[in-house]
């Protein structure tokens, strides 16, 4: 039986134009650009819960919106109805966002009757193959897209037609404390910043390197060095040490097994135990009253 998030997937062609992006459309997106268009009053729709992309750049969406002024709304967006008086977002956020900026009344928009699951794999398949997600809305997407679906990461990275290395990378940052996630977000450090930083584990150690990275702007080889360091530091201090002994030390714990071997060759069986403590040496003889 096919599965059904497979649907949401296909190696078709490029063709669909969104938003002055050239992305890979799925069955699903091309037949809902087949439907019959709707003139939908804008104040009514709201925006989708399920959306990946949490940054949008003002500058983009302005630049967008003077194209749709100029050429008008080549592709519409895809909503579903929520209520009586209002629908849902699922496609074509930024070309949402850019008519809301040209106080447009209405925007033409395709009406689907999706689930919840389908809302979510759709927002997330289409931000996913445009590629242009942070390596956190990536990560987040496919987190989500495992949770909808139950699906191995081995399963997501086919569908995806990625490698499973790829998916399980980009799951891995959200691991990271929420200070590194933001800075990644905000592309005040690189992926492989943040990738870095994993394997010190300790959250108080990451936030204090991921401070000395932005303070300094330690490129990544550099970040790589002092992980490497940090966890070399911290394996040494697992490391029991031992006190340094002086010579008139070392020479009365000498005297004392050389006499204890002494008596042993004497014919005396002796029970001798030797411990080494922290601030000394212990030894316990003990001494047979009777030769057997």
């Amino acid at each position: 039986m096919k599965h059904p998030f497979s649907r949401f997937f296909t190696s078709g062609e490029k063709e669909i134009q969104e938003d002055g992006f050239e992305f890979e459309a799925t069955d699903e997106i091309r037949e809902a650009y087949r439907e019959e268009i709707q003139q939908i009053p804008v104040a009514s729709i709201v925006p989708n819960p399920f959306q990946p992309r949490t940054v949008f750049r003002q500058e983009k969406i302005e630049e967008l919106a003077r194209t749709l002024h100029t050429h008008g709304l080549i592709q519409p967006i895809v909503v579903r109805r929520r209520d009586e008086e209002t629908y849902e977002l699922i496609a074509g956020e930024r070309r949402f966002r850019a008519v809301q900026l040209l106080e447009w009344e209405t925007i033409p928009a395709i009406l689907k009757n999706f689930n919840d699951a389908e809302t979510a794999s759709v927002a997330l398949i289409e931000n996913l193959q445009r590629e242009e997600l942070s390596p956190i809305e990536e990560a987040l997407a496919y987190n989500k897209l495992l949770e909808l679906h139950e699906l191995t990461q081995e399963a997501l990275a086919q569908r995806l037609g990625k490698g499973q290395s790829t998916v399980a990378n980009k799951l891995r940052l959200l691991k990271l404390p929420q200070e590194v996630q933001e800075a990644l977000m905000q592309k005040a450090i690189t992926e492989r910043h943040a990738r870095s930083l994993i394997p010190l584990k300790n959250e108080e150690r990451q936030l204090v390197l991921l401070a000395e990275v932005l303070e300094k702007e330690l490129n990544v080889k550099q970040t790589e060095e002092r992980v490497a360091k940090i966890l070399e530091d911290a394996q040494e201090k697992k490391k029991p040490r031992r006190k340094a002994f002086s010579k008139d030390m070392r020479i009365a714990v000498n005297t004392i097994r050389q006499s204890l071997s002494m008596v042993s060759d004497s014919g005396i069986a002796l029970n001798t135990e030797e411990e080494e403590f922290e601030e000394y040496y212990q030894f316990t003889i003990k001494i047979p009253k009777k030769n057997k």
